[in-house]
């Protein structure tokens, strides 16, 4: 089996992103010539062309459009390899890569992840917010040591990972003052026909709370659908509608929007969970969020 020459690649990498040889070798300090023979070697050793002549240019094959790819993703791993290192060899606070999905409210993932921050050992925190398929791919190739999600791993996905139970917590409903005063009858009578805020559909909240809503034999009006909870909340300050969020939030959202409390549901749980590639978790930062959030998460 023939070991790819990653130099080689990585010259493959600066021609194409280049457009053509001329360009590459004026950047890497190289004859074009040169250039050209290393990727020559690089073709040989695939057994495939990597690049097409287009005009004075280059451009890439299918083949080489592939390895393209691959090797965005090898070199990048490589930087944060080096990252990594340096942090470990200059004594510097342990690097410690989380993903947040996107439909986890943000005070609930400062919570969840701040026992991390307050640990013997300091640690360089690396947060990224995206979609729970997005961030377990990265979580996949060891790009992050953690997702917190609002739901366990998508069993429809095919990659090593793992989901810790953090907790759950009831719901609360919550209103602008004006808003509130403007409702008639008792909660949860008073939903019926209400504006109502709620989260896009892909959030494991929405669910459990349309039904509900049935059973309830409320209506509220849907007045507006949100990917991410933070921009929900904005509008429930502003008064646009009801909104809801885990009533372990009560008191955080009530001292930051104004808002006020309307009712609280204990058959609606909103869950929350760590995904990592531990069966068994042994990493510190997640062993202390883990260990936090099933404290305070009932």
């Amino acid at each position: 089996m023939t070991m790819i020459n990653y130099k080689h690649l990585y010259y493959m990498r600066e021609v194409a992103t280049a457009g053509s040889l001329a360009r590459a070798s004026e950047s890497l300090h190289l004859t074009p010539q040169t250039l050209s023979g290393q990727i020559s070697l690089l073709e040989a050793s695939l057994g495939t062309d990597l690049f097409k002549r287009q005009g004075r240019g280059l451009e890439l094959t299918e083949a080489g459009q592939v390895a393209l790819n691959y090797a965005n993703e090898i070199f990048q791993l490589g930087d944060e390899l080096e990252q990594v290192l340096q942090h470990l060899l200059k004594g510097h606070a342990q690097l410690f890569r989380v993903g947040v999905s996107d439909l986890v409210p943000k005070s609930i993932a400062y919570r969840l992840l701040e026992p991390a921050m307050s640990m013997q050992k300091k640690v360089h925190i690396v947060c990224t917010e995206g979609k729970l398929s997005d961030l377990i791919a990265d979580l996949a190739v060891h790009r992050m040591e953690l997702v917190i999600a609002d739901s366990p791993m998508p069993n429809t996905m095919n990659v090593k990972g793992f989901s810790h139970k953090l907790g759950s917590s009831g719901i609360s409903f919550f209103a602008s003052p004006a808003l509130k005063a403007s409702l008639a009858g008792e909660f949860p009578s008073c939903l019926d026909g209400a504006p109502l805020l709620i989260l896009s559909e892909g959030a494991a909240i929405r669910t459990k709370l349309l039904t509900w809503f049935h059973n309830q034999q409320v209506r509220p009006m849907i007045v507006g659908e949100f990917d991410d909870s933070a921009l929900m909340q904005a509008f429930g300050f502003a008064g646009t509608g009801i909104f809801i969020a885990p009533t372990a939030l009560e008191a955080v959202l009530q001292q930051e929007g104004r808002v006020e409390v309307i009712g609280r549901s204990c058959d609606i749980n909103e869950n929350f969970y760590a995904i990592s590639i531990e069966r068994k978790i042994t990493h510190p930062a997640i062993k202390a969020i883990t260990e936090h959030a099933q404290g305070w998460l009932h």
